[in-house]
C-alpha cells in the first residue's frame, strides 16, 4: 500500500471480507507435526550483544494512518461498523489528512489470512468443517488410550508421532488418515471409533498485526528496567541486528524440521517486550527473551502442535509471562496446553486479533485465564479492526508507534499484536517467577493501574482499561494526546 487511497480501500475490504491481508506474508511454517517421537527439536540459540543474525529483506512500506477526532471527554466514540464498514466509519468521523510519520497497516485479519493460505497452498493445507485452515493429512489426539489407537490403526490410520509434551505433561498423538481421506471425514471417523477420545484438527495460527519499514525517527519512551527478568515469546525468530535489540539477551529455539526463520513480526514484538537503545525502549528493557519459533520456512507454519510444543518449552524455562501475538480458532490440544500453563502460575498474554468487532472470539486470547489485549491509537480510541468480547482484559497502544525491524532501524506497526507485548512486559516487571497466586496478584495490580475507558467498569471493548500508554515509542512529530 503506497497511498492513502489504497489504505482506505484496504479498510473497506476489512469490513466486507473480514480484514485486510498482512504485509508480511505468512511467516513460513513449522510442520513440527511431522516429527517422529524421537526426532530432536532445534537446539537453543543464545543471542548476546555481540551476535548478529543475517540481514533480511524489509517488508514493504505501508500507507499513512488516518486518525480519529477526539470528543470533549477525551475519548473518541467507537465507530459503528454495522453500516458502511471501517472506511465509512472513518469518513463519518471526519478523519483528517494523515500526519507525517504515521503509518497504517490493517493487516492481521485471521479470516483473510485463512483464505489466502487455502488458495495458495492447497497441496499441504486444507479446510476444517468451518472452513478454517489445517495441516493436510494430519489429525491430532489428546490423551488417546491404547484401545483408541488400536481402533484407529484398524481403520487404516497411521501414527505419525506420539509424545508427551515436556513441561506440560500432555500426551499428544498425530494420526495420518487413509490415503485420499479429507480431514473432515477423518475427524468424523475417529470420533465415531473412539467417542471417549479427544481429537481435533491441526489448525494454523497467524500473526495479529504487521510492520512497515522506513518510519520516522523516534524518541525514548519509559525508564523501567527488565534486567534479570525472563519473558517468553511464541512467534517467529527475532533478528538480533537491530540496534534496539543489540543489548537484549535472547534464547531462541525452532519447533519444526525446517528450522528457524527471522520475521519482521517477531522482531517487532521482541523489541516492544525488551528492546533498548538510542531513541527506543521496550516495556521491560534488557529482559532475557525466550523466543519460540513456531513458523520457520514452510507453508504450514503456526500449527497448533508447534505452539503447544513451544508452550511446553517455555514452561520448562520457567518464563513467568508468555506473549502470544497469534490468533486462530479454538483447538482441543491448544486449550489443554494453555490451561496447564496457567495452572502452573504462568501469565499468558495474547492479542485479541484484527477481524473487527463483528467477528467471533479468536484464540488463545479467548481461553479462560488468558490476559487478552486489544489496541488503541494516540487518542485512546480502540482500533476499528480490533476484536471485542467479554474476554478482553486490557487495552494498550496498538498503532501510531514504532518497533525494531530486521536489518536495523525502526518500523511503523499497527495491530493488536503490538499492544500485547506492552502489557506482557509490564506484567513481567511484577512477576519474578511462575506462581498461581502471584499471577492473580499481578493481574489485579495491573487493573488498579488501568485507566477506565468506554463503559464504566470492565467492558467488551477496552476490558479492564488502558495500560502502558506511555510505553509506546511514537514517530517524531506525532504528539501524544
Amino acid at each position: 500500500m503506497k497511498t492513502q487511497v489504497a489504505g482506505i480501500l484496504i479498510l473497506a475490504a476489512l469490513a466486507t471480507a473480514g480484514g485486510a491481508r498482512a504485509q508480511l506474508g505468512l511467516g513460513g511454517g513449522l510442520p513440527s507435526l511431522g516429527l517422529p517421537q524421537t526426532a530432536p527439536l532445534s537446539p537453543e540459540i543464545r543471542t548476546t550483544p555481540t551476535v548478529r543474525t543475517p540481514k533480511v529483506a524489509r517488508p514493504p512500506r505501508a500507507t499513512k494512518e488516518v486518525l480519529q477526532p477526539q470528543t470533549a471527554s477525551g475519548v473518541a466514540p467507537v465507530p459503528d461498523l454495522a453500516a458502511g464498514g471501517i472506511a465509512g466509519a472513518l469518513e463519518a468521523a471526519g478523519a483528517p489528512t494523515a500526519l507525517a510519520g504515521e503509518v497504517l497497516d490493517t493487516a492481521g485479519s485471521y479470516a483473510e489470512r485463512a483464505r489466502e493460505v487455502l488458495r495458495a497452498h492447497a497441496d499441504v493445507i486444507e479446510a476444517d468443517d468451518q472452513g478454517r485452515p489445517v495441516v493436510r493429512g494430519e489429525v491430532m489426539g489428546l490423551g488417546v488410550t491404547p484401545q483408541g489407537l488400536a481402533a484407529a490403526r484398524a481403520a487404516g490410520f497411521q501414527v505419525r508421532s506420539q509424545e508427551r509434551v515436556p513441561g506440560l505433561d500432555l500426551a499428544a498423538v498425530v494420526l495420518v488418515p487413509p490415503p485420499g481421506m479429507p480431514a473432515i471425514e477423518a475427524m468424523r471417523r475417529l470420533r465415531a471409533l473412539d467417542p471417549a477420545g479427544r481429537y481435533d484438527f491441526n489448525h494454523l495460527y497467524f500473526e495479529s498485526g504487521a510492520a512497515a519499514s522506513d518510519a520516522a525517527p523516534a524518541r525514548l519512551a519509559g525508564d523501567a528496567s527488565g534486567r534479570g527478568l525472563r519473558i517468553g515469546l511464541v512467534d517467529g525468530s527475532a533478528a538480533a541486528d537491530p540496534p534496539a535489540l543489540a543489548r537484549t539477551p535472547m534464547v531462541q529455539r525452532a519447533f519444526a524440521p525446517g528450522g528457524a526463520r527471522v520475521t519482521a513480526h517477531a522482531t517487532a514484538i521482541a523489541s516492544l517486550l525488551a528492546g533498548t537503545g538510542a531513541g527506543f525502549q521496550g516495556a521491560a528493557p534488557g529482559a532475557t527473551l525466550y523466543v519460540a519459533d513456531v513458523y520457520g520456512p514452510t507453508p504450514t507454519g503456526g500449527s497448533a502442535l508447534a505452539v503447544v510444543r513451544a508452550l511446553g518449552w517455555l514452561a520448562q524455562a520457567r518464563t513467568p509471562v508468555v506473549n502470544i501475538s497469534l490468533v486462530g480458532p479454538p483447538n482441543a490440544l491448544l486449550a489443554a496446553a494453555v490451561a496447564a500453563l496457567v495452572a502452573k502460575g504462568h501469565v499468558v498474554v495474547a492479542a485479541v486479533g484484527n477481524d473487527g468487532p463483528g467477528a467471533g472470539p479468536l484464540y488463545p486470547a479467548a481461553y479462560p485465564g488468558v490476559v487478552a489485549v486489544t489496541g488503541v491509537d494516540t487518542r485512546r480510541r480502540v482500533l476499528p479492526e480490533a476484536g471485542r468480547g467479554a474476554y478482553v482484559g486490557f487495552a494498550a497502544p496498538g498503532a501510531d508507534m514504532l518497533a525494531a525491524a530486521p536489518g536495523g532501524g525502526l518500523s511503523g506497526v499497527r495491530g493488536t499484536s503490538f499492544a500485547a507485548p506492552l502489557v506482557a512486559g509490564r506484567l513481567a516487571q511484577l512477576l519474578a517467577a511462575p506462581e498461581p497466586a502471584g499471577a492473580q496478584r499481578v493481574v489485579a495490580a495491573l487493573e488498579r493501574e488501568a485507566t477506565d475507558l468506554g463503559a464504566r467498569g470492565r467492558d467488551p471493548v477496552y476490558g479492564r482499561g488502558l495500560v502502558a500508554f506511555d510505553l509506546a515509542v511514537r514517530p517524531a512529530g506525532l504528539a501524544r494526546r
